[in-house]
């Protein structure tokens, strides 16, 4: 049993792709699941906003996870696009073996790394995979748990000064708005500190009983996360304090309330 808790979280699902896209006022920086490739940037933007004042950063634990800024030093339309390349990959300890149902620090923030004031989401997806890639419908997402302050994300729709979109929020997607306006420089407070596979997973197996005649001659367990992988992604994206609410509106199609320096969702 202990060998394969062991194999399962050192699967591929732990690695990371650095997902980026700039289109109208929207900066979008991510976390993907299993490729490794960098995509497509969209050469549309919105002349009110300037592309050489916008930033932002996805931090993890502290550190740079994910980050798009302009690189102010050639003033040539160049974009700073980084990643460390992996989330949780400092999870465990040397020699530590990994625990389902135990809880691991995972403190996730947004950094302002621009030049200009912000209006912040984060959009959280969790899935599994089976062994051939495919996403599985008999683990459910909520098996993949983050937490703050001991406070479970699927349970709370207010979390500090993030506030959940229960509209846009399925089973596999949590969207959460910061609600104060971030400015340069400044980071989030956090999201979340904590991710755990919870423990009833462990209750998730099929027992198959072989007998000749009236004995039984071998039992096998088979668990039903043998083999699989957890996906985690994690998107961070921005628009400019200008004209907040109809950019929010415009890049994010979620009708907001802006007063002073803080929003609510409608």
């Amino acid at each position: 049993m202990k060998n394969n808790k062991r194999q399962w979280f050192r699967t591929p699902a732990a690695t990371w792709t650095l997902f980026i896209a700039a289109i109208a006022l929207l900066l979008f920086a991510g976390i993907g699941g299993t490729r490794a490739a960098l995509n497509k940037l969209s050469d549309k933007y919105v002349a009110e906003v300037s592309m050489q004042d916008i930033g932002i950063t996805l931090m993890e634990n502290g550190s740079e996870v994910a980050k798009r800024d302009y690189d102010y030093a050639k003033k040539d339309d160049s974009w700073i696009v980084s990643s460390s390349g992996k989330l949780l990959a400092d999870m465990l300890k040397d020699g530590e073996q990994p625990e389902i149902g135990k809880a691991y620090d995972e403190t996730l923030a947004v950094k302002n790394s621009g030049h200009i004031n912000e209006y912040v989401r984060v959009t959280i997806r969790r899935y599994w995979l089976d062994k051939d890639g495919n996403k599985m419908n008999d683990l459910e997402p909520e098996q993949i748990g983050l937490m703050l302050d001991h406070k479970n994300l699927d349970e709370e729709t207010t979390l500090g000064d993030w506030v959940k979109d229960t509209a846009a929020t399925t089973t596999e997607r949590s969207v959460f708005y910061y609600t104060k306006l971030l400015g340069p420089g400044e980071t989030t407070s956090n999201l979340t500190d904590k991710f755990f596979i919870r423990g009833d997973l462990l209750n998730k197996y099929t027992t198959n009983v072989e007998k000749e005649g009236d004995t039984i001659t071998k039992i096998t367990t088979a668990y039903d996360y043998d083999g699989v992988q957890f996906c985690l992604e994690v998107t961070a994206d921005a628009v400019q304090d200008h004209n907040a609410q109809a950019a929010i509106l415009s890049a994010w199609g979620r009708n907001v309330t802006v007063s002073g320096s803080g929003l609510s969702l409608q």
